[in-house]
């Protein structure tokens, strides 16, 4: 079993990594600003406080663990664009103190930089909102980031185009820089099997270095 250190445990998507995780038999660290907001009880669970956007934060919840996953986001556009691109950089910055002893770090991304079947890139599609851009682009900028660092072992898993709450069925496939479609040309991962894909990968490493993708 893995000791895991989670930033962004109390969102949808790091509420649904958390409770695979313990469900395996992870020990977790969820790093939070507010303690109070995470109501899991579970004998594998510690709760701590940490900035994901200061490195010195980072390398101190990183320190003695197997991996670093990251499931922060932003709220809004603006919020992404603000926290998702320096939250990587703090990430690696604060990893790389660690030398040899860092752990993995894996980070949610973006669906918006990937392929279609079309050649164009999820974010080409008429008509989004410019708040969606926004969120797309802040991943995209991230994982723009995340390839240029060959220090740390880092992994970046984009969702399906539409990811939500939804059912966990433990099934899924994968692809790399392409988005993952359905016979239909459906695009969409429940929250719950994202979370069973990223587990997956702690357990089973496959993508280090390299950004993946799920979907149905």
């Amino acid at each position: 079993m893995s000791t895991i250190a989670l930033f962004g445990a109390n969102g949808t998507i790091g509420s649904r990594i958390l409770n695979e995780a313990l469900q395996r038999g992870h020990q977790v660290t969820a790093v939070v600003r507010d303690p109070a907001k995470i109501t899991t009880s579970h004998p594998n669970l510690t709760v701590t406080t940490g900035d994901v956007l200061d490195p010195a934060s980072v390398a101190a919840v990183a320190k003695g663990q197997d991996v670093l996953v990251s499931a922060v986001g932003g709220g809004d556009g603006p919020g992404h664009i603000a926290t998702i691109k320096p939250a990587a950089e703090s990430l690696v910055a604060g990893l790389r103190t660690l030398g040899d002893a860092a752990p993995r770090l894996i980070t949610v991304g973006g669906a918006g930089s990937l392929r279609t079947p079309d050649g164009t890139q999820v974010w080409d599609a008429d008509g989004l909102p410019e708040f969606l851009l926004q969120i797309m682009h802040a991943h995209g900028d991230a994982l723009d980031f995340y390839r240029t660092v060959s220090d740390v072992r880092w992994t970046n898993l984009s969702p399906a185009a539409t990811i939500a709450p939804g059912e966990r069925t433990g099934t899924y496939r994968t692809g790399l820089d392409d988005l993952v479609t359905a016979a239909d040309g459906s695009s969409r991962i429940s929250a719950e099997d994202y979370a069973v894909a990223l587990v997956d990968e702690i357990e089973r490493p496959a993508h280090i270095g390299e950004r993946f993708t799920v979907g149905y």
